[in-house]
């Protein structure tokens, strides 16, 4: 470990030191989980801010983190970089493969100061391949993975899942599963390495349940065909009176039969296990449902397992009685914002700081880093940068 400073807050991560090269989407997001589980994350912002039009003061993914600007088309923007990765654990950044090296803070140049030096490189085609020098976003990443395809209804254009599955889960979630595990690796031995986190790869490993089903016969490869992708009249959405949506997922016999009775459609419905029956199934389910509103359905089901919940809204859920209770969300500096995630017994993380604005910390960061030169004045970018 670098060692602890006192921009570090509780949490497992407490004294680990990152170094994030600003970008946007699931680098910065990544950071954030780093962060959020107590690691010291100093994010290098670059002057004018980065290509992401919000405000800074409402950017959560910077929450819990401090900036510092940086100019590294600088003569000596690099050098400042490198004097915190001196000192660093970890570094992310989310450059097109070769960008960091023609900046002066590539892998090796790092590792050739910091041996013990965590690189986590964050790009949605990885570092190789016919592809990894070109431009893309979510949905052209989790398109190529099959992923995409999966998702909407059989008659229906493919449903955009938001930036969810590709940019978060198959991206964030695991760049920072690889980071942890090389920093394991790096405690244990000295010597630390480069994790290729591409989302195209993070996306397909997230399917891997769905190509062994696929492989046993089990799964058809195609949209609204199967168990969990809404093929199936006892796991998908439907209308209430009120045009909001139920959600249903009563797959096991004794959810179902418990579903199925306070529907009250206990001998009305169609056997479940006759495929050929579920367009009938189907109908029945959406038309019962058409006759209440999605809270007087939410009571019907309220302390029961047939495993039916009301299709909250964003602004909804933080409200709901259960993740009420579970101080799921939190409100910090007037945004009601998702809690760090998971918990933790003995080391308690928690939102400690808002989002980060650029530049704000510099005197501190280079306080607490040792880095004095970080606050002095900068030099002129080069020629032709």
């Amino acid at each position: 470990m670098a060692g602890a400073s006192t921009g570090a807050g509780g949490g497992p991560l407490a004294g680990v030191r990152v170094v994030e090269l600003a970008g946007i989407g699931p680098g910065p997001f990544a950071a954030m989980l780093l962060a959020d589980l107590g690691a010291d994350v100093v994010r290098i912002d670059r002057p004018g801010g980065a290509g992401l039009a919000i405000d800074p003061h409402h950017d959560i993914t910077n929450r819990n983190k401090r900036s510092v600007i940086v100019d590294l088309k600088a003569e000596d923007g690099a050098e400042r970089v490198l004097r915190l990765v001196d000192r660093a654990d970890v570094l992310i950044e989310g450059y097109r493969p070769g960008v960091a090296e023609r900046l002066g803070v590539g892998p090796d140049t790092c590792h050739a100061r910091n041996p013990a030096l965590v690189y986590g490189r964050m790009t949605g085609w990885g570092q190789k391949g016919p592809l990894a020098s070109r431009a893309g976003h979510d949905i052209a990443y989790i398109a190529l993975t099959g992923t995409l395809g999966m998702i909407g209804k059989p008659d229906e254009p493919p449903t955009v899942p938001a930036n969810l599955v590709g940019d978060y889960a198959g991206g964030s979630l695991y760049l920072v599963v690889g980071v942890l595990a090389a920093l394991h690796h790096a405690r244990a031995t000295g010597a630390g390495q480069v994790v290729d986190a591409a989302i195209v790869d993070g996306t397909s490993h997230l399917t891997a349940m769905i190509h062994g089903m696929l492989a046993a016969g089990g799964w058809q490869d195609r949209r609204g065909a199967n168990l969990l992708d809404g093929g199936c009249p006892f796991y998908g959405t439907y209308e209430t009176a009120d045009g909001r949506y139920m959600a249903v997922g009563a797959l096991e016999q004794q959810f179902y039969d418990e579903f199925i009775d306070l529907m009250d459609l206990t001998g009305v419905a169609p056997e479940r296990k006759d495929l050929s029956r579920w367009g009938e199934l189907r109908e029945a389910v959406a038309a019962r449902f058409k006759e209440r509103t999605r809270d007087a359905w939410t009571a019907v089901f309220e302390g029961s397992d047939a495993c039916v919940a009301p299709v909250l809204s964003l602004r909804e859920a933080p409200g709901h009685p259960h993740l009420a209770a579970r101080s799921t969300f939190v409100d910090h500096g007037g945004i009601t914002q998702p809690a760090p995630a998971p918990r933790f017994s003995a080391t308690p993380t928690a939102v400690r700081s808002g989002p980060a604005l650029p530049g704000a910390d510099t005197a501190a960061v280079a306080r607490d880093w040792g880095v004095p030169e970080l606050d002095g004045p900068h030099d002129s970018p080069t020629k032709g940068s």
